[in-house]
């Protein structure tokens, strides 16, 4: 096997330039949001630098091609920390944090106002790390503040973190860099959407998850979730001189190309942090990241030292807790739903709370297996948790109830009565398929979505109308229904009925990718419909696509490409797809465009704001499918920004700095345009 000593003096030179070239590129993607090169190009630098390591011996601990994780670790080993991580004091109201800026000016002994800091307090956490002569030495965990675990194999892993600071004169110095790590929304969303496909099973709790992921023996586990961190503090330092206030450190810290929060602000008096903080909890439900308050220190270091800490707490920074987005509440009985497929979900039917902003009385339990998890039974009190447009969960169960009933899986459909059958380990699903009218009135619902074939005026009572009614069998239906028989459905006068006439005749001419994404095919959502009309350009060769040709599209895997070639194999569904041709549905034929260069290549869009007719977390992956980067952030980099209703901030900067903007309708009108509807 070939040592370092035996390698060239110009492949070293070139596996430092790749090193250097690598990191350069993983910092404008992963901190800056401002992408330089193509994924392909990133892809095939990283691989020659895999190449020339392993063929020369030139593995190094420092090296970007090392965050794909090394061998298990037979446990985590201990580290004491030379300064202590303390936990924060907290101020729930606004008496509370004037109290504690009193103090602070009191001790400080200044008369005038002082200036502070601030920045989003990121749910996530807290990790330590060294770097000695400006290369990654070691991660740790906050522990009990005292000391922590070592977790330097998982820390490599996450790319917003550099394995060596981009800076000069670094040699001879040691620093201790503290922050939070995190799963972002996307991220989380992205990887309960891969996990539920692979295994059926779901993360509940970003923090948990994140939590759980850095203290891995196993660095490859850690490596496929997409964790981030912001760094808010500098520990112990050695060699070198920081700025005099914490402002310009996190300026110092972006330069190394470590990630700040780039929601901080740096505030003149009370006052000041207190319309941070109001601002802050109004946006935080838009936010790519869970909060659950306010940071808020002195600017000045000096005085931060000055002031000191309590063994337990430093006395220049303080907690601003946010109302609790958890609230308990009592389980006043357990339903089972049925969904388009014929899945059955548990519902807990809750004594009504007021959280996150809004009072729910329904909660989703997932499946049998996440009951089993909690303990859960009819009559408990439980943690019930919401964070701005998410389903409402049940966390834990906070206290059994004196009289609890046992939750079971029914053994017939509610719905239809028809037996119900495992599907999967997890799983239940009734077996009437269309005949069971929830699972029909649901299918009619979902094809008429905005997302699909678009027909308004139908919705969900017209829809239990006509299917209780026979009218609707299957959705070909839809297009034999007639002004006189609509007229007679209640509350639909001639007006209404000639309206949604005049709507359903519209649908007609659509798009494969919206047709594919209105048939209802298992596990083929809006952004996997929108890519395998772009890349197979219309229905017939995907009719004729086998389940290798099938996985040659992005994002559609072993069991997607077995669940499509399912839906197609099914002769009542080929003659369902047959008689909506026959009614009139058509799209145009697109060129296929296959593995190739897609639509939005090399364009960055930011969303804002909330879209009615589709979640972001599908608005990024139609646009991600259509080659788009989503970034978090408006930028003079950004390409286009798309303001929902409530649009903030984002939107003001966008239309300063003269960016493109997008409404929803011009949005969808947008993607029509680009990928035929998806």
């Amino acid at each position: 096997m070939a040592t370092s000593e035996d390698a060239p003096a110009d492949i070293r030179r070139e596996v430092d330039s790749l090193r250097e070239r690598v990191e350069h590129h993983n910092r404008q993607y992963h901190t800056l949001d401002r992408p330089e090169i193509t994924d392909a190009e990133y892809d095939a630098l990283l691989a020659r630098l895999e190449e020339l390591e392993t063929r020369f011996g030139l593995q190094s601990p420092d090296s970007p091609s090392q965050r794909v994780g090394g061998k298990p670790l037979p446990d985590l080993a201990a580290v004491r920390h030379e300064l202590p991580m303390l936990s924060l004091d907290k101020a729930f109201n606004e008496g509370e944090f004037r109290q504690f800026a009193s103090r602070a000016a009191k001790w400080a002994e200044i008369e005038a106002e002082l200036a502070f800091c601030c920045e989003p307090k990121v749910d996530g956490v807290a990790v330590s790390l060294m770097y000695r002569d400006g290369a990654l030495e070691r991660g740790a965990t906050r522990g009990d503040g005292a000391s922590g675990e070592d977790i330097t194999h998982n820390i490599r892993t996450i790319r917003d973190i550099p394995l060596r600071l981009d800076g000069e004169n670094l040699g001879g110095t040691r620093i201790e860099i503290r922050g939070e790590v995190f799963l972002g929304k996307p991220g989380f969303a992205a990887l309960n959407a891969r996990v539920r496909e692979e295994e059926g099973r779901t993360y509940i709790n970003p923090r948990n998850t994140a939590a759980g992921a850095i203290r891995q023996l196993d660095p490859r586990n850690t490596a496929r979730l997409p964790l981030e961190m912001f760094c808010y503090s500098v520990g112990v330092f050695e060699g070198l001189t920081l700025p005099p206030t914490l402002f310009e450190t996190f300026s110092l810290l972006d330069a190394w190309g470590l990630a700040t929060n780039p929601g901080r602000r740096l505030c003149a008096g009370v006052d000041d942090c207190l319309t941070y903080c109001r601002e802050l909890l109004e946006k935080r439900s838009g936010l790519d990241y869970e909060i659950d308050g306010a940071v808020i220190k002195l600017n000045r270091l000096d005085l931060q030292r000055k002031l000191g800490q309590t063994a337990r707490s430093p006395r220049w920074a303080v907690a601003w807790k946010f109302p609790a987005e958890e609230k308990s509440a009592k389980v006043l009985a357990v339903d089972f739903q049925v969904g388009r497929t014929g899945t059955i979900t548990p519902v807990a039917r809750l004594d009504p709370v007021f959280v996150g902003g809004v009072t729910v009385s329904n909660a989703t339990l997932h499946n049998m297996d996440e009951i089993a998890k909690l303990g859960l039974c009819v009559g408990d009190t439980v943690v019930v948790r919401r964070a701005g447009d998410v389903i409402p969960q049940i966390v834990q169960v906070l206290k059994q109830g004196e009289e609890r009933g046992e939750v079971a899986m029914p053994t017939a459909c509610p719905a239809c009565g028809s037996p119900i059958e495992p599907d999967g380990e997890i799983q239940f699903r009734c077996t009437a398929g269309l005949i069971c009218p929830a699972q029909r009135r649901q299918a009619v619902g979902h094809f008429a979505s905005r997302a699909a074939m678009d027909i308004e005026g139908l919705g969900e009572k017209l829809i239990g109308q006509l299917v209780d009614s026979g009218k609707v069998r299957t959705v070909a239906d839809i297009y034999r229904l007639q002004a006189e028989e609509l007229a007679e459905c209640e509350r639909m006068g001639p007006k209404s009925a000639a309206n949604l006439v005049a709507a359903i005749a519209k649908s007609r001419q659509t798009s494969l990718g919206r047709f594919l994404a209105a048939l209802g095919i298992r596990e083929v959502g809006d952004a996997t419909a929108a890519a395998l009309a772009d890349h197979f350009g219309d229905l017939d060769p995907l009719l004729q696509a086998d389940a290798e040709a099938l996985m040659a599209v992005p994002d559609v895997g072993e069991i997607v490409a077995e669940r499509i070639r399912d839906f197609f194999s099914n002769p009542d569904n080929l003659a369902l797809i047959a008689a909506l041709r026959e009614a009139g549905v058509n799209w145009p034929a697109q060129e296929p465009r296959g593995l190739g260069e897609k639509p939005l290549a090399g364009q960055t869009f930011v969303l804002t704001g909330t879209l009615a007719g589709m979640t972001r977390n599908d608005a990024k992956s139609r646009l991600a499918a259509l080659g788009a980067k989503v970034a978090g952030s408006v930028s003079k980099r950004t390409d286009c920004v798309i303001a929902g209703e409530n649009a903030g901030s984002k939107l003001a900067k966008a239309q300063e700095l003269g960016i493109r903007t997008l409404d929803e309708p011009a949005f969808i009108d947008f993607l029509q345009q680009h990928s035929g509807g998806a």
